[in-house]
Formats: structure tokens, sequence, C-alpha cells
């Protein structure tokens, strides 16, 4: 298998009510092959769809993005939190990001990362008769891991997780368990690309063309764990508080 990852060059600063079908469709036209996965940052989408606020309202959006907290720790600094946002993801300040943007601004995730793949995926295989895939990306932090690596927040014609459960490994023995999540590889793959500081927010990866799927295919909201699945749904300090109080009330 031979793969391929490049930026694509020429891109605008994005504002409020750019048409991300017209301005990103002429920037890859004639370049997209079938197959092709165009992964975006979710920056340009947040951009495009006005989703910025002054930094001093940066807490109060915070607040607003928030669905759950999950853990909060107090530095030097001031208060870290780390909640689960309006896309079901977990997150430090909900995604609310002030790196790449204008002193004084802070951006938020877009509203619905997966409708946006959607979109621009079906525009895109109209437009250049290619069969492509979408990824909208962002960068997050993991548990028990230092560092930071782009995910995918959101997609369209491609397939996610890559479910190898029922075939067998290289010895012939059989997966029960193995299904890698490839989007979150592709995203994490585009970045070595695009950087933090290039100003390259769009790259192409090409050859993972059996990877692509039809427009109905789930989307990455598929890839977040909630509910009875996620084991590891609360902060030590705020699990021993729901204990505690779980606790006293069964014995009153």
């Amino acid at each position: 298998m031979m793969l391929s990852v490049f930026a694509v060059g020429g891109l605008p600063e994005f504002v409020a009510g750019d048409d991300l079908v017209t301005i990103l469709g002429d920037a890859v036209d004639g370049i997209l092959h079938d197959g092709d996965i165009l992964v975006i940052t979710s920056k340009i989408v947040s951009k495009a769809e006005g989703r910025q606020v002054h930094a001093d309202d940066r807490e109060a959006a915070i607040t607003s993005e928030t669905v759950r907290v999950v853990a909060t720790r107090e530095h030097a600094g001031g208060v870290t939190r780390i909640v689960e946002n309006h896309l079901g993801m977990v997150a430090a300040a909900a995604g609310v990001d002030s790196s790449n943007v204008p002193d004084g601004i802070v951006l938020l995730l877009p509203v619905d990362p997966d409708a946006t793949a959607l979109l621009l995926c079906r525009e895109f295989r109209k437009r250049s008769g290619r069969r492509i895939g979408i990824l909208i990306t962002d960068t997050l932090g993991r548990p028990w891991r230092q560092g930071q690596t782009d995910v995918a927040i959101g997609a369209a014609g491609i397939r996610v997780l890559d479910d190898l459960r029922g075939s067998t490994d290289a010895n012939g023995r059989r997966l029960d368990v193995t299904v890698p999540a490839v989007a979150d590889e592709i995203a994490a793959a585009a970045d070595l690309v695009k950087g933090k500081s290039l100003g390259l927010p769009v790259a192409v990866v090409r050859g993972l063309g059996h990877l692509l799927a039809e427009l109905d295919a789930p989307g990455a909201r598929s890839i977040v764990r909630t509910g009875p699945d996620d084991m590891f749904r609360l902060g030590t300090a705020e699990a021993w508080a729901e204990g505690f109080e779980a606790g006293r009330a069964s014995a009153h």
C-alpha cells in the first residue's frame, strides 16, 4: 500500500459568512483523485460559521458549550475545566480555543461538523466527479498521555471505524476486539503536514480509498463513547463526590 499526505495551499484567511463549498472547491479543483480523503481543520469551519466570541467572554462561552463537567483542577492561572460539550466530545475548556485567531477573540467548535462534512462531501463529489471522503478535525489531549493529537470531529463518505472483528491476524488468530479508529488515525496523519503555525488548514490523504463509504455512513459522532460504555466518565474528585452523595442518600 502506498500512502501520501499533502497540504493544500493558496487558501485565504477565513471569515464569517465565507462559502466553504466554493472556496475549498476552487482550491482542490484538478487535485482530487478517486479515493482521496480531504481533511479540514475545524477552525476554518468555525470561522466561516461566525463561531467567535470576545476573549473576555471565554469562561461564559465554556459554560454555554458545556453539557457535563467531567473534572476540574485549580492552578496558578485559574481553573481548568474538562467537560463534555454539545458534540459529545470530552475536552479541556469545551474545545474553546484562542490559537490562530486575532488577539482578543476565541473560537467555539463548529455547530454540527458531521452535517458540514456531509454537505462538503456531497458537493465535492458532484463538482469533481470523484468519489472522495471528508474529515473535519480538531486537536485534543488524551487521558494518561502527554501532548495532543488531531482527531475527527466530523466525517462523511468514509468509514470512521474499521471493524476487523471476526477476521484473522497474520498468524491466523481470530480478532475479537480490534476496531481501529481510522478517522482519528487519518486526522493525525494529516496534521503532520498541516501543522499548527503553517497556515495550511486543509490536507489530502491519498491511498486509503478502501475506507470510503456511501454518504449515509455514520459520522464522527459515532466514535464518541458515552453512557454505560464510558468507564471513566468523571474525574477522581468528581467521582468521589458523587459516590459520597450516593452513600449519604442511601443511608437516609
